[in-house]
């Protein structure tokens, strides 16, 4: 988990994921025959093959965060989202910013808790005033979760396995794939929690023949919650639709054949609210059959990030056959 727990760490907000870009770079090298940044910041590598065929994998390596709008008098700075940003979720949590500058979000005295909103809520960064706050964090710059990476058994939990878990299977895939027959491409884009922008830049470059997108999901097995059939442990889950888009028949019955033959475990996936990376390559330039491979994950867009070891086993293994099977 070591390689997992890196990514994890790696300051990388939607718009500023070059240390993110030049970490996978320095770890899929030596697996593909190929890797290089384009002008949006995506890393494009592939492992080349002996047919025609191209196969894009696709994962982002962007995370939610915050950008500071306005620092006042006592240098408690304000905040916009970058993501989806829960306020629920920013309470009372530590943000760290690139410089490593640390602070604590909190809301207003009188801001009524049952109505939450970004707009009642403040980073403490422990200035002073406003000059002392801006020698630290100025207006503009962009801060992510601080979380610790921690390992519960059967699970493992972190901030930024939306969708750094998603990059490292990745990885993990282009380093066990033995043989292909078609081009595999590992594409990891940027600005997805933004509007999927990298994404639709780098299909449009690849022109792939097929793409499978590889991103967390939420779960229907926590107390009380909202009725959903991904569970933990049952497997990676094959997408059958989402907000965004509805999956190509053809890769939903190529994921479903190749996790049987396979023996790897799945479940099926219906996402009422987000969507993928996928939404956007499967409509770029003449289009490409899409689906998706999705890790169950609960407390997504937390700091506390949750995933069965197991169902990241499968996720992974499936990746793999159906790169070699291409």
């Amino acid at each position: 988990m070591e390689l997992l727990k890196e990514l994890t760490s790696i300051y990388g907000p939607s718009g500023r994921e070059d240390k993110v870009a030049d970490f996978i770079i320095d770890n899929i090298k030596q697996y593909v025959d190929e890797v290089k940044k384009d002008t949006l910041g995506n890393v494009i590598s592939v492992k080349k093959g002996k047919g025609q065929k191209k196969l894009m994998f696709a994962a982002h390596m962007d995370q939610i965060g915050v950008m500071i709008t306005f620092i006042d008098d006592n240098g408690f700075l304000r905040f916009t989202n970058i993501g989806g940003v829960n306020p629920y979720s920013l309470l009372f949590k530590r943000i760290v910013f690139k410089n490593g500058v640390e602070g604590i979000v909190s809301k207003e005295a009188k801001a009524d808790i049952k109505d939450l909103n970004l707009k009642d809520m403040f980073i403490d960064i422990g200035a002073k005033n406003k000059e002392e706050a801006k020698q630290k964090v100025n207006i503009g710059e962009f801060g992510v979760f601080k979380s610790d990476f921690i390992d519960l058994g059967n699970s493992i939990s972190s901030a930024a396995f939306d969708d750094r878990i998603g990059c490292y299977a990745l990885i993990e895939a282009a380093k066990r794939i033995k043989e292909n027959n078609g081009d595999i491409y590992f594409v990891f884009t940027v600005q997805e929690e933004v509007g999927l922008r990298g994404a639709k830049v780098a299909a449009y470059s690849i022109e792939p023949d097929i793409a499978i997108a590889v991103d967390v999901t939420g779960t229907g097995d926590t107390p009380n919650c909202n009725r959903m059939a991904v569970k933990f442990g049952e497997g990676a889950a094959i997408k059958i639709m989402d907000r965004g888009f509805i999956v190509h028949p053809q890769i939903k019955e190529l994921l479903i054949n190749v996790a049987e033959r396979n023996n790897i475990k799945y479940q099926y996936e219906i996402l009422e609210m987000g969507t993928t990376d996928a939404a956007e390559i499967h409509i770029s330039k003449a289009g490409a059959p899409s689906g998706v491979v999705s890790i169950p994950t609960r407390y997504i867009h937390s700091h506390s990030e949750t995933v069965d070891k197991d169902d990241l086993k499968a996720a992974i293994d499936l990746l793999v056959k159906v790169a070699e099977e291409f």
